[in-house]
């Protein structure tokens, strides 16, 4: 005779089966929050471990329970020492290897040094060398979300589930925005256009774009590749097969593309750390006659002085997800709003744990 367990025990069982191992690779108490939620959602308790710094400034990790033959999810977000954030996580990665873990799976919402994913003059794209240093240490899988470029992916020889954190955003909007139907999605420059579109598409609203902003670092321009030169070459070996010189770029007057007249301005991208961009992008949506703006990003760094920045300027609220703690910046800054993005990696881990048989 069978006897058939009932489905909540059924559900916990199908959890932990296998040997689930829940890590939190930081070892900044604020930077703990999101792991003890996901750990909630999944009904698990977190691993011991130890992560510390010695007074030499060297990071030590000690894993506190075997983790021998288990799946072993490490999960680290970026503090305000990216660095010693890095190092945290590699060493800790690299400790599960050794300690003979079945699968080591990083669960990095945030992935550092993504913008540095871009050959420029005389530099290195750091994303792929992290990647390698990654997959190096012992990752055999990665959780993250909204990487700033979807390429990054190919930087790395293991799996990579790229999540999105546009669902959260949108019911934020619809639910938190009463006259919503009133807005208007906007990119603050042309390469935001295709993110702004999607939301624009699911919301059935409309788009403006702008364009003509301040140069900005990441632009091709100072990427070292001028092809054709700026110079005529005098070298060449016939005059007839002179290269063409390259006409220099000029960044035209700031112009909105689209109507914002007497609407709500909403601002999307995926990373809002520098706010000098967005300040900006604000007071040439102010003068175009949008009565509120909004701004939202997945991963909100919020660096230097942004929140007083923020506080004084023409945007009204700022809405970011967990993926990197700011609770110092919330304070500074009533205006910054937080959505909880916890749901959707626990989920990733579960069903990478169990995997697709059970769903």
């Amino acid at each position: 005779m069978f006897c058939v367990a009932p489905p909540e025990l059924e559900t916990k069982m199908n959890i932990t089966k296998g040997g689930l191992v829940l890590f939190s690779a930081n070892s900044n108490s604020s930077c703990m929050e999101l792991s003890k939620k996901i750990a909630e959602r999944l009904g698990v308790e977190m691993g011991k471990v130890q992560v510390y710094q010695e007074p030499n400034r060297e990071t030590r990790v000690q894993i506190q329970e075997s983790v021998r033959g288990k799946d072993v999810f490490i999960i680290q977000t970026v503090s305000k020492d990216v660095n010693t954030t890095i190092m945290e996580l590699l060493i800790m990665v690299y400790a599960c290897k050794t300690s003979c873990a079945k699968s080591i799976i990083g669960v990095i919402p945030y992935f550092p040094y993504s913008k540095q994913c871009k050959m420029r003059k005389r530099g290195s794209i750091v994303s792929k060398l992290l990647a390698s240093m990654m997959c190096k240490a012992g990752l055999t899988h990665l959780i993250t979300m909204d990487l700033h470029q979807k390429e990054i992916q190919g930087f790395f020889n293991i799996p990579v589930d790229n999540l999105r954190a546009s669902p959260f955003l949108l019911q934020y909007i619809q639910e938190e925005i009463p006259d919503y139907r009133n807005a208007v999605i906007v990119a603050k420059s042309p390469a935001s256009a295709k993110r702004a579109q999607s939301f624009a598409e699911r919301l059935r609203l409309g788009i403006a774009v702008i364009h003509g902003e301040a140069q900005d670092a990441e632009s091709d321009l100072v990427d070292g590749r001028h092809s054709p030169p700026m110079v005529r070459s005098v070298a060449a070996i016939h005059p007839s097969l002179e290269i063409p010189m390259l006409i220099p770029k000029e960044k035209p007057p700031i112009t909105v593309v689209g109507d914002v007249g007497g609407r709500i301005a909403i601002i999307v991208d995926d990373i809002i750390d520098d706010v000098d961009s967005f300040l900006a992008a604000a007071e040439t949506l102010k003068e175009r006659g949008a009565y509120k703006i909004f701004v939202m990003a997945t991963h909100g760094l919020l660096s230097s002085d942004a929140p007083r920045l923020i506080e004084e300027s023409a945007i009204d609220e700022v809405v970011v997800t967990n993926t990197i703690p700011h609770e110092i910046q919330k304070l500074q800054c009533p205006k910054i709003k937080t959505v909880d993005i916890s749901m959707i990696l626990s989920e990733a881990i579960r069903r990478i744990h169990n995997g697709p048989a059970r769903f």
